[in-house]
């Protein structure tokens, strides 16, 4: 049974720092694509970046420059860095996964076909 579990979300003041992990079990988790998104109310949920099973990273370009997303094989984890946060990077944060190749999927939610409850990140100004 797949699973994923998010943590590290919190409250921050803008230009604040946080870090997100999600730990997944229950698949083969270096063969999957990997990615973060988030969900502000009243807005539809969005890519925010993406990792293949090889390594090769994509962001929305919202973030690009401040995020960074990362995985361990090993520990079957993913990371992502948040840093310089903003008001607007308030949301839900999700970690999915596809079988798909990142390439495929992309930023699209509804190609990801196993997702994590979501941890809350608050950026206050």
């Amino acid at each position: 049974q797949v699973q994923l579990v998010e943590s590290g979300g919190g409250s921050v003041q803008a230009g604040g720092s946080l870090r997100l992990s999600c730990a997944a079990s229950g698949y083969t988790y270096n063969s999957y694509c990997m990615g973060w998104f988030r969900q502000a109310p009243g807005k539809e949920r969005e890519g925010v970046a993406r990792i293949s099973s090889g390594g090769t990273t994509s962001y929305a370009d919202s973030v690009k420059g401040r995020f960074t997303i990362s995985r361990d094989n090993v520990k079957n984890s993913l990371i992502l860095q948040m840093n310089s946060l903003k008001p607007e990077d308030t949301a839900m944060y999700y970690c999915a996964a596809t079988y798909n190749l990142c390439l495929e999927a992309g930023p699209d939610p509804k190609r990801y076909k196993y997702w994590g409850q979501g941890t809350q990140v608050t950026v206050s100004s």
